[in-house]
C-alpha cells in the first residue's frame, strides 16, 4: 500500500504516529488530535520548506499509529514512546545533571539508605528528588548520625569478624557483626528512618516521646536522653521547614540559547522563594532548531514522569499544548504529597518575573559559551559535574588513577597518577613493581596494586581520595573493589573507564554505565587523567624492560658481575646511552681494560628492539 493511500485511510481520532525508515527504525514519534490531518500535513509540498520536515519526509518509508481516547492519553503515550525509541528527529532530553534521590532498601532484612540518581524497580523505596543535590547527602548524614542506619556495601546476609570504622564513630549500629545489636533495635532504627523520610515527622515525634517516657520509667536514663536529643533535633527541622514553606511558591524557570545545531538550556529551581539550584542541558544535533516544537518536547520529558512538580513553571514563550500539559501536570500533582494541587505554565512578558527569565537566558548563553567555545570550565564546575555524573557524595578534591602495563605477562608494573584541585599533581605519582606471579592476569595485578596503596594509607591513617579511577572495564573495577573490601574500606567511590568505548562504570551501579557526550568537559578531564596514567605506566614498563635487556647483555661480557652491571645501569641508564659511551666515559666507572672490552662488545653488537608495552591489549 502506498503511503498516500495509507494516510487517506487513517482514523480521524486522537492518537500517536511513528514514522519509520526503510529498515523499520523509528525516525519520529508525534501525537495528534486527528491522526489523519496531522500525518497528511507532513506530505504536503507546502510544508517541505521547513528544513526539518523536508529531511524527515525524505527518509519516511512507512509509519505505524496508535489510536487513543483523547489528546491527554496521546500526549502521555508520545512521551513514553520517545523515551523508549529515542528517535533521531525528536528532541531528546540529554541530561548532564540529574538530581539525587534517597534509596531505602525496604526489601532487605536490614534496610539501608543510599543517595542515588537512578530509580530501579528492585523493591526499594525512593524519596526525592532533592534540591540542591547536597541536601540528599546532608539528610543521609543526619540518618547515619541519629538513627545509625548505614549506607554500606557490606554483605549483611553473613556475619563478619569485626565492624568497620562507621560503627566505632557511632554512625552504624553494626548489624554485620554478631552481638553488636539485635534485630529489634535495628528494626526500630529502620522504621524511624522510613517515617522520617516519608515526612511523617509528627508521628515520629509522638513515637519518640512515648519511648522516652517508657525508658525514663524503666530508669534507662541514658536511652531516654538519646530519645530526647533526637526529638529536639527533629522539632528544630520541622520548625525550619514551616518557615521556608511560608516564604514563597516552588517555581521553575527555563530558558535557552541556541546557535544551531548547538543548544544550551538552563533550568533554575526556586524553592521557598529563593534559588536553590540550577540544571543544564545541551544538544549538538539541532540542525533545524524550532522553539515551537523544542519547548513542549522538553517540558513533557522533564515533568510528565517527575516525582516532584513545582507550583509554577516560567518559560520564554507560549506553545500549542500548554493548557493540556497544565491539566495533566495538575492531575499528577494532586496524586503527589504536595501542598498544592495546581501547576501553572506561564510566559511572563513584563515585570520581575520576566526580568528573572532574562537572567536565566543570560546564564544559558554563558553555559553555551563554556560548553561549546571555551571548553575550559572552572575547577569548581568540573568538580560539580563529576559529583553529579558519578553520583559522588561531594565534588572530588583528589582523584587517584591506576593502570597496569606489561608485555605478555613479563615486567608487569602499575602506575598511579593524581589529579588534585583541578590539576595533575606529579609529586604524588607512584610506581609499583608487581610482586605476584600473575602473568597476563591484569585483574590480579590491579588487586595487588590497590591493596598495597590503600593498606599503606590505612596503616598510616591518611585520608582516602575522593575518587579512585581505574583504567579498564568491569573486571578491573571489581578487582579493585575486592581489594578494598578485604581492607575493610567501604563507601569509597570507585569508577572505571573502559577502553575504546569511553564508557564509565561506577561501583554500585555497574548495570547502568555512563556514556558522556564527546563535547563534555567531564569526558575530556577523565580522558586526560586516564591517558596520563597510561603514559606513566608504559614509560615505567619500558624503563624496566630496557634495564633488564641491558643487564642481560653486559652480564655476558667476561669480567662483568652483578655489582659492576648495577654500577653501569645507575650511571648510564639505557642501552643506547651505554653504547654511545666512550672508553674514557666507561673508565670512570670500571677499570680501563674492562672498559675497553665493554665498549668493543656493545658497539659491535646489533641493536635490540624493545617492544611496545601492553596495557590490556592497547599499545
Amino acid at each position: 500500500m502506498e503511503l498516500t493511500e495509507k494516510v487517506a485511510n487513517l482514523s480521524t481520532e486522537a492518537g500517536v504516529y511513528l514514522f519509520k525508515d526503510a529498515l523499520g527504525k523509528i525516525l519520529y514519534v508525534g501525537k495528534a488530535g486527528s491522526l489523519r490531518s496531522r500525518v497528511r500535513s507532513y506530505f504536503l509540498e507546502s510544508n517541505w520548506a521547513n528544513a526539518k520536515t523536508g529531511s524527515l519526509v525524505r527518509e519516511i518509508a512507512d509509519f505505524d499509529y496508535i489510536v487513543v481516547d483523547n489528546e491527554r492519553e496521546a500526549l502521555a503515550l508520545e512521551n513514553n514512546l520517545i523515551k523508549q525509541y529515542q528517535p533521531k528527529f525528536n528532541v531528546l532530553l540529554r541530561d548532564d545533571k540529574t538530581y539525587p534521590y534517597i534509596r531505602y532498601t525496604a526489601f532487605e532484612k536490614y534496610p539501608r539508605v543510599y543517595v542515588t540518581r537512578r530509580l530501579r524497580k528492585d523493591g526499594s523505596i525512593y524519596f526525592g528528588p532533592f534540591f540542591p543535590a547536597s541536601l540528599a547527602y546532608r539528610i543521609v548524614h543526619f540518618i547515619h548520625k541519629n538513627f545509625r542506619v548505614p549506607s554500606c556495601t557490606v554483605d549483611l546476609t553473613r556475619t563478619h569478624p569485626r565492624p568497620c570504622l562507621q560503627y566505632y564513630i557511632q554512625r552504624c549500629v553494626g548489624p554485620c557483626v554478631a552481638g553488636l545489636t539485635t534485630d529489634a533495635i535495628y528494626a526500630e532504627a529502620a522504621h524511624d528512618t522510613r517515617t522520617f523520610l516519608e515526612g511523617r515527622r509528627h508521628d515520629l515525634m509522638k513515637s519518640l516521646r512515648e519511648r522516652m517516657a517508657q525508658s525514663s520509667e524503666a530508669q534507662h536514663y541514658e536511652q531516654a536522653a538519646g530519645y530526647r536529643d533526637l526529638l529536639r533535633t527533629i522539632e528544630d527541622i520541622e520548625q525550619k521547614q514551616k518557615i521556608a514553606a511560608a516564604a514563597g511558591d516552588d517555581t521553575d524557570v527555563l530558558a535557552w540559547y541556541a546557535e544551531p545545531p548547538q543548544v544550551a538550556v538552563n533550568l533554575f529551581h526556586l524553592r521557598g522563594g529563593r534559588v536553590v539550584d540550577r540544571r543544564d542541558f545541551y544538544w549538538e544535533d539541532q540542525e533545524q532548531f524550532d522553539p515551537a516544537e523544542f519547548l513542549p518536547s522538553l517540558l513533557k520529558q522533564l515533568y510528565l514522569d517527575a516525582a516532584f512538580l513545582p507550583r509554577i513553571i516560567h518559560v520564554p514563550r507560549d506553545f500549542e499544548d500548554r493548557a493540556l500539559l497544565e491539566e495533566i501536570l495538575s492531575e499528577r500533582a494532586a496524586t503527589l504529597d504536595l501542598p498544592y494541587r495546581r501547576v501553572d505554565i506561564t510566559a511572563p512578558q513584563r515585570g520581575p518575573k520576566h526580568a528573572f527569565l532574562d537572567l536565566v537566558e543570560k546564564n544559558a548563553r554563558h553555559s553555551f559559551e563554556q560548553r561549546f567555545r571555551v571548553l575550559q570550565p572552572t575547577g569548581k564546575a568540573v568538580g560539580e559535574a563529576l559529583e553529579s555524573a558519578l553520583n559522588l557524595p561531594a565534588p572530588p578534591k583528589r582523584i587517584e588513577s591506576f593502570d597496569i602495563s606489561h608485555i605478555q605477562g613479563t615486567d608487569t608494573v602499575a602506575s598511579m597518577v593524581v589529579w588534585e584541585d583541578g590539576r595533575m599533581k606529579k609529586s604524588d605519582y607512584r610506581k609499583f613493581i608487581i610482586r605476584g606471579d600473575w602473568g597476563n592476569d591484569d585483574f590480579a595485578s590491579m588487586a595487588e596494586t590497590v591493596d598495597r596503596r590503600y593498606r599503606r594509607l590505612r596503616d598510616e591513617r591518611k585520608p582516602m581520595p575522593s575518587l579512585i579511577l581505574i583504567d579498564g572495564g568491569l573486571g578491573q573495577l571489581h578487582a579493585a573493589a575486592q581489594a578494598l573490601e578485604k581492607l575493610e574500606i567501604i563507601n569509597q567511590p570507585v569508577a572505571a573507564i573502559a577502553k575504546q568505548e569511553e564508557i564509565l562504570f561506577v561501583l554500585g551501579q555497574e548495570d547502568e554505565p555512563i556514556r558522556l557526550e564527546k563535547h563534555s568537559p567531564l569526558l575530556h578531564l577523565i580522558q586526560q587523567i586516564r591517558d596520563e596514567t597510561h603514559r606513566f605506566a608504559v614509560t615505567f614498563h619500558r624503563q624496566r624492560r630496557t634495564r633488564r635487556t641491558l643487564a642481560s647483555e653486559i652480564h655476558e661480557i667476561p669480567g662483568v658481575g652483578a655489582r659492576t652491571a648495577q654500577k653501569l645501569l645507575r650511571r648510564f641508564g639505557s642501552v643506547s646511552q651505554l653504547r654511545r659511551a666512550s672508553v674514557d666515559d666507561l673508565a670512570r666507572v670500571v677499570a680501563r681494560p674492562l672498559a675497553a672490552r665493554i665498549a668493543e662488545r656493545l658497539q659491535n653488537a646489533p641493536d635490540v628492539a624493545v617492544p611496545q608495552a601492553e596495557n590490556g591489549g592497547r599499545p
